[in-house]
């Protein structure tokens, strides 16, 4: 009894100290909470235990419920737990750095993070965990590791945690021999597109995207399922990728909601009115009857629908899922689009054609002309003479007027010219267009002419074009618009394909799934990136499920058909990350030129100023490359640490030979040698994900859900004289310009498409705002906030050029604002829907 009180009395006297801390858990509502099943061990990040190789490992300690609160969120609901934790560690035992966390419960539940005092109350250590915990029968009685906020380059990281940090990664990499991976496994593995892009039967199958140089493409995350049981993805909005990079269940709730009402609102109804057949092209037989499409009231509530609707719609979701959006009380919304509220004649108007191609949702196609007439690759020259514009350029002579930069080109030649041959052996028709444009003294575009071509035999070069100019009446004008139809169509297919699916959501994947793979958790660029990467992967996974396959949506609606993967393919090899950042793009467009003031640190000046996307977008890209070279400078003092940061180097390895590995290896990448290296990468990263995406996507709803402003096919050629086509024409043009752009069914479900990708999220998190307490570092918590109220004030910025009358661009005759670059930190709305503003923080739809 006595050698017991003495033993009393050394724990009392500080033999042993105390952890105490809370842990935050979400599971779902109705579910038992985890309580006593889950344990904690501590890692010391300062004290190495020698026998291991890794920081001293505390005794386990059981968590006990401390508070409660019910979360509601669109009609469901979620638990959110705060546990309570009080660990005993002897004493010597320092600071925690990281913990092993045990689930002995019967159910997964979400850890959303974690805070501790260290044994002497000196600090709180956070945690930012986010990770699902699978029950410990299912995950082969191994244990979740999580480290604190603290970041470490590898060269400074503790010894007590350097083990750590290897095994971890060495997990989340895998083996890539297993057949199958489980949902619960954080294993990041890439995968090509071909064991995705094939049918099921002949008819369905395509040329394979299969890895090479021939065919190259980003690589894709390799999906946990078995690969030999089907050679397709199923179609599931809840299609399986690392549990970690899932949306929250309520996002996936809310997508297939915004789903539905777009299918209630325009999709539908255009079907049942077709005798269910979509298949059949019924063209609209008038102007009236396609505005009655979009402002027609439509069913309000699923709950509402008939049997038939409840049963098409029940057919694409999973079951919970549908029956939560059955009992939604509130109606849905149906917002019109943009265009059509102001003016909706706007689609006629020659002004505004050429205003979108600088401030609509597709500004990042168009060049300055330098060189008269156009050339293609091949070296066949334009058909457009000096004679069809020199009338059109207020005064000034050809010569005159490329010097001083005001002719512009919409370049869809090239790239369309070696596909038209395949493409129009169908039931849809193309051609490869340039359209030719002049810049007024007020910084507006007026067009110049648009040359359509056509292959003119299988042989290389040999072409037959045609010329059409701009006519205010008459034939003229009915054959100026349908050549402007097809321009339109060429942009749409350009801008789905590559200016939105390319360009960010496919070329980002790669980096992500290196980011896992070669960047510990601890590690600053890690921290740096990982709010960029949110829910990108589980879209990509239902992109590829719905829009990319076989007989997919973007078969259904897009003229390239069944070629569009490899069209997308063809692109990609012009594709340079090194040319991917802003600056460097408008330079490649020679929208701007090089400005060597210091005070222009975006190192560029546009060559005119009423440049909204890029005006904006400059504005956006210093702000975060200001702030990228802020935090990379916390944490590398000099250019060898960068060089030699063992991480990092792998991390743009990988990026560069297996990512991207199609890629030449030497051409077009920074060498990550250097700081300003390191920073420009981050920099044109960060800016894909976040302002480029935001300018080509959430504008979709309110430019491209009309068929007339932005048809995504053609029905029909232009007619030539003498054609029977032409004899069609001129007894009624509008019905043969019906005729032409998508009919009913094309049309609805554009119109669905465009809605569900315009929409934001209800917690959607933007440019500027962060996770509370996502870094320990005080001084990158400063240099964030900057951050954030840089934003706020280009935000005003943009909104005074809004209101500037003599920035004619900024909404032009569809009054349409410029907002897709507006940041929106200053009044978080927590309510999605479609916004038309607004820099998401990552690619999240």
């Amino acid at each position: 009894m006595a050698r017991m009180n003495r033993n009393k009395q050394r724990i009392d006297g500080g033999e042993e100290s105390w952890i105490k801390g809370v842990v935050v858990i979400v599971h779902d509502f109705g579910e038992p909470g985890p309580a006593k099943s889950v344990s904690l061990q501590f890692y010391s990040a300062t004290e190495l235990d020698h026998n291991s190789g890794k920081g001293k490992l505390s005794k386990k300690g059981k968590l006990e419920e401390w508070k409660r609160k019910k979360k509601k969120s669109d009609g469901g609901r979620i638990m959110m737990r705060s546990y309570k934790i009080k660990l005993k560690v002897e004493k010597g035992f320092g600071i925690p750095g990281a913990f092993l966390i045990t689930n002995q419960h019967n159910h997964k539940f979400f850890l959303k993070g974690a805070f501790f005092q260290t044994p002497n109350h000196s600090q709180v250590i956070h945690f930012d965990c986010n990770s699902w915990i699978y029950p410990i029968n299912l995950v082969n009685h191994s244990h979740y590791l999580f480290f604190s906020n603290t970041s470490y380059i590898p060269s400074k990281t503790p010894s007590a945690l350097m083990e750590l940090r290897r095994m971890e990664l060495r997990k989340r990499r895998g083996d890539g021999r297993r057949e199958r991976m489980e949902e619960w496994e954080r294993i990041y593995e890439y995968d090509c597109y071909n064991n995705n892009y094939i049918g099921n039967s002949e008819e369905e199958c395509r040329t394979m995207i299969d890895g090479s140089s021939s065919l190259p493409y980003p690589r894709r995350i390799r999906t946990l399922r078995p690969n030999l049981d089907s050679l397709r993805e199923k179609m599931d909005i809840e299609t399986y990728i690392p549990a970690d990079e899932r949306m929250s269940h309520n996002k996936v709730k809310e997508l297939a909601s915004n789903s539905v009402e777009a299918a209630l609102q325009f999709l539908i109804p255009t079907i049942k009115t077709l005798n269910y057949q979509p298949s059949t092209i019924d063209h609209f037989k008038s102007f009236v009857e396609l505005h009655c499409f979009f402002w027609a009231p439509k069913p309000s509530n699923l709950a509402k629908a008939d049997i038939w609707t409840k049963l098409e719609v029940q057919k694409f979701l999973p079951q919970n899922i549908f029956q939560q959006i059955l009992s939604q009380k509130h109606p849905f919304l149906y917002p019109l689009p943009q265009f059509l509220i102001a003016n909706e004649d706007a689609w006629m108007d020659d002004d505004e054609f050429a205003r979108q191609m600088l401030a609509g949702t597709n500004p990042v196609r168009i060049t300055c002309l330098h060189n008269f007439p156009p050339e293609s690759k091949t070296k066949v020259v334009s058909t457009i003479k000096a004679s069809d514009i020199e009338h059109s350029l207020d005064g000034l002579t050809l010569q005159q007027a490329i010097v001083e930069r005001r002719i512009f080109m919409l370049d869809h030649h090239d790239y369309l010219m070696p596909f038209l041959n395949r493409i129009n052996s169908g039931d849809v028709f193309a051609y490869a267009s340039r359209t030719l444009l002049f810049l007024r003294s007020d910084s507006t575009l007026k067009p110049l002419a648009i040359e359509l071509s056509l292959p003119y035999s299988e042989a290389e070069g040999e072409e037959i074009s045609w010329v059409y100019l701009p006519a205010a009446e008459g034939l003229e004008a009915a054959l100026w618009q349908l050549a402007k139809a097809h321009v339109a169509a060429n942009d749409s297919v350009y801008h789905q394909l590559i200016s939105h699916w390319l360009h960010t959501h496919a070329v980002v994947e790669p980096f992500i799934i290196a980011t896992r793979r070669q960047l510990s958790v601890m590690h600053p660029i890690y921290r740096l990136l990982n709010p960029h990467f949110k829910d990108t992967i589980h879209i990509n996974s239902l992109f590829r499920s719905f829009l990319l396959q076989p007989d997919g949506i973007f078969e259904k609606i897009l003229f390239s058909g069944k070629f569009s993967m490899e069209l997308s393919s063809e692109l990609y090899k012009e594709w340079r990350f090194d040319e991917h950042g802003l600056p460097a793009d408008l330079l490649k467009r020679k929208m701007a030129v090089r400005d060597p003031d210091p005070g222009n640190p975006s190192g560029v000046r546009l060559i005119f100023p009423d440049y909204p996307y890029a005006e904006d977008g400059l504005e956006i890209w210093t702000a975060i490359k200001t702030w990228v070279k802020s935090f990379s400078s916390i944490f590398y003092k000099d250019d060898d640490s960068v060089h030699s940061d063992e991480e990092l180097q792998a991390w743009w390895s990988e990026i560069r030979n297996v990512g991207h590995g199609d890629k030449p290896h030497k051409s077009g990448w920074y060498e990550m040698a250097t700081l300003p290296d390191l920073v420009e990468a981050l920099t044109t990263l960060i800016w894909t994900a976040t302002g480029l995406h935001a300018a080509v996507n959430s504008g979709q709803y309110a430019y491209a859900s009309y068929p007339l402003n932005r048809p995504t096919l053609c029905y029909k050629f232009i007619p030539s004289e003498g054609t029977v086509e032409y004899a069609e024409f001129l007894s009624d043009p509008d019905k043969y310009y019906l005729e032409m752009i998508p009919g009913k069914f094309e049309t609805a479900l554009a119109a669905a498409l465009t809605e569900v990708l315009s929409h934001h999220a209800m917690d959607e998190l933007y440019l500027g705002r962060s996770s509370y307490n996502w870094t320990d570092n005080a001084k990158a918590r400063h240099s964030f906030s900057e951050f954030s109220k840089e934003l706020k004030n280009i935000e005003n910025r943009i909104e005074e050029r809004n209101r500037d009358p003599n920035r004619k661009n900024r909404s032009g005759p569809a009054k349409i604002p410029y907002k897709l670059l507006l940041p929106d930190t200053s009044n978080f709305i927590p309510k999605g829907g479609i916004r038309g503003k607004g820099i998401p923080n990552s690619i999240s739809i």
